[in-house]
């Protein structure tokens, strides 16, 4: 990318970002799907092409999912990417804080620089490891259950790095999100036992998000099993994402948290089997094109190109896949 990075630097000019750093990716068989999601920060120069084989080659290593030449899907990847840095993080928090439990339990509670904690059974004191990925990607959705026969609502917590919605023709981030938590009613085969009636009863059920993350990650669902083909097929549907966007779906404190759109993975091709990843970013309030080895710079009107196609049959295949929004508020209260 010698010529392209030389052009990126030219077209920035002054305003090239301090600190900054745009790299293009090669491509070694089928691993767009890892260049999209992937950008390193640590390098001398402002741009150029990396080629990531080491990283690469761990990958494939560690994860028979990546070994094959295959088509792979950036969502998968990016979800295992994440995975895996939590479990290296939390494994190396456990290693550094064995010697200071030690340590600790022989000393008295006024000593222990958080406070007296209250043991377990066991005696072990065993604390979630909050890492960085936690701190930015990580938010809590709330599953609600009513009974409709003592009204009594049950609730429970689950953590999340994305959420995956799923998509119709026309429509938009919003309405999915709307969706998503939208009533369903629970009855005949799937009805809810209600912990206070002792018996199975009719419910109704809704998510909504207890805890906004810092990062909202919003996965969507293009690709989805026919029944009737017996396979997957690429739903072209034209989704709208805004470049500004309001969580309704909150619970209190959290009401109406305001997210900007910040980076776009695009799938590029017909079928889930096939095609290409690139990636859209905005840095500095300047929209970057990322393609494998390729970095340019784009106006932001062409973000709306990746919306999706209105008709089921369409020359344009680039539609948005994974969308990432930043909060434009605190999400800690």
């Amino acid at each position: 990318m010698g010529a392209a990075g030389s052009k990126l630097e030219k077209a920035l000019g002054d305003q090239f970002p301090e600190g900054e750093r745009y790299f293009g990716f090669e491509n070694f068989g089928n691993t767009c799907y890892c260049n999209s999601v992937l950008q390193i920060s640590s390098q001398k120069k402002k741009t150029g092409v990396i080629a990531p084989k080491r990283f690469v080659q761990r990958l494939k290593k560690q994860n028979e999912l990546f070994r094959s030449y295959m088509h792979q899907d950036a969502h998968e990847f990016l979800n295992y990417l994440l995975n895996e840095v939590v479990d290296i993080l939390e494994k190396e928090a456990k290693a550094t804080t064995k010697p200071e439990r030690e340590t600790s339990s022989s000393s008295s509670p006024e000593k222990i620089a958080n406070g007296p904690k209250a043991p377990l059974a066991n005696g072990v004191h065993k604390e979630p490891v909050v890492t960085w990925v936690h701190n930015i990607f990580q938010g809590i959705l709330t599953n609600e259950t009513r009974c409709l026969r003592c009204e009594t609502v049950t609730a429970r917590d689950e953590t999340f790095l994305d959420l995956s919605l799923d998509i119709e023709q026309n429509s938009s981030i919003t309405s999915c999100l709307k969706n998503f938590s939208s009533t369903e009613t629970l009855h005949a085969e799937d009805k809810f036992f209600c912990d206070k009636c002792c018996s199975l009863q009719e419910a109704q059920k809704r998510m909504k998000i207890k805890k906004p993350p810092h990062i909202l990650v919003i996965h969507l669902k293009r690709f989805k099993y026919m029944e009737q083909l017996g396979r997957y097929k690429k739903l072209s549907y034209r989704v709208v994402f805004p470049l500004e966007l309001k969580l309704s779906n909150t619970v209190e404190p959290y009401t109406d948290v305001e997210y900007s759109l910040f980076a776009v993975v695009v799938h590029v091709g017909s079928g889930p089997n096939h095609g290409h990843y690139v990636s859209l970013v905005k840095s500095h309030n300047h929209w970057l094109f990322f393609d494998d080895e390729n970095v340019e710079m784009i106006e932001e009107s062409a973000v709306q190109t990746f919306f999706g196609s209105s008709q089921e049959y369409s020359s344009n295949t680039d539609h948005g896949y994974i969308l990432f929004y930043e909060s434009l508020g605190p999400t800690t209260k």
